[in-house]
Order: C-alpha cells, then structure tokens, then sequence
C-alpha cells in the first residue's frame, strides 16, 4: 500500500490511473523518469478487475515526470517483474492480475482505522488534491492542469488545487507603485 501512495502522490494520479501503470508505461531513459497514462482499472459484474485501455476522458491520456522518491519505488516494482512481458502491471494480485480499486479503497480505509485517523475524512483521492495543489502555488494552475489530466483550469481550481493564501511580500513593493510622490 505504501508503495501505491507514493507513486500515486508523486504523479497526482487517480487510484484506477496509478494500479493500471505497466513497464511499457515506464520510461526509465528519461530524466527524470516518466510514465505514461494510458488507461485505468475498472470492475465489471463477471469480468472483475480489468485495465481498460484509457482514462477517465481523452484529456487523462498524459505522460507525466515523476518526483525522486516515486521514481524509486516504480523501479523497485520494475525489479519484481523483471521477467516479465510489458503489459505487465506495476502493481498486482499474488496471481499477476490487476488490483482492483476498491480493494485498494478498503486496504487504505482499514490503514487508517488503525493509525485512529479513520474519522479525519481523509480519502486516497487527498493525495490528488495536494500534488495539485502544490503545482498550482508552486508553479501555476495550468501545470496543475497538465498533470492531472484536466480538460481546463475549472475543474482543477474548483475541486483540487486550493488557493494559496500566504501573504506574498512582493504585492506591497509592487502597490508602492502607486504612493503619492513628495511636494
């Protein structure tokens, strides 16, 4: 589970997004390393757990540079199925096959009842919000924008990326501007 929290942190993927990486999603010559997201895992009645071979919309099809720390944890993955094909997911059932969200969803659920922060309401989707979060302050909405897969800003400024509210210094310099000069 940790695991699948740091790559889903470090890419601001959703859940299905993170559980339908496979090694050919994984550029290890680029650097930083990069995945692609190509698709997600959905749950059928009699089909169970399957990658489907796109994201949530046409805009969710990215490739995305992924932080240090995530990186690392893709290439321990990447280890553990070294002798696998390249479909083959990052991260899976003792039998090869995809997780299926809604264990993970439990799993995650169960962690934290454990850790006694089961009442914060804190979801799996907080790792999503915070990367974009620190894009849109760090960098600006739009970078937030790309990574997430967004089709335009509204949506990321409405439900992810919350507004930063530091007091910025250089907004005094700049309304100096407009002090009245000496007689």
């Amino acid at each position: 589970m940790r695991d699948l929290i740091e790559v889903m942190l470090g890419t601001a993927t959703r859940i299905g997004e993170t559980l339908a990486l496979r090694k050919c999603d994984v550029d290890m010559t680029a650097d930083p390393l990069r995945v692609s997201i190509t698709g997600t895992i959905v749950v059928r009645a009699g089909m169970g757990a399957f990658r489907q071979e796109h994201p949530k919309t046409h805009e969710s099809v990215r490739t995305v540079a992924v932080p240090a720390f995530a990186a690392e944890v893709i290439r321990r993955r990447l280890a553990l199925i070294a002798g696998e094909g390249a479909e083959h997911p990052l991260f899976f059932t003792k039998h090869g096959t995809p997780l299926a969200p809604h264990n993970a969803r439990r799993t995650f659920r169960e962690i934290l009842k454990e850790a006694g922060l089961e009442g914060l309401n804190f979801s799996r989707h907080a790792f999503r919000r915070t990367g974009a979060t620190l894009l849109a302050n760090a960098l600006d909405l739009p970078a937030a924008v790309d990574m997430l897969g967004h089709a335009s800003t509204s949506t990321t400024k409405k439900h992810y990326a919350e507004p930063d509210r530091s007091v910025k210094p250089l907004s005094a310099v700049v309304l100096q501007r407009l002090a009245p000069t000496p007689d």
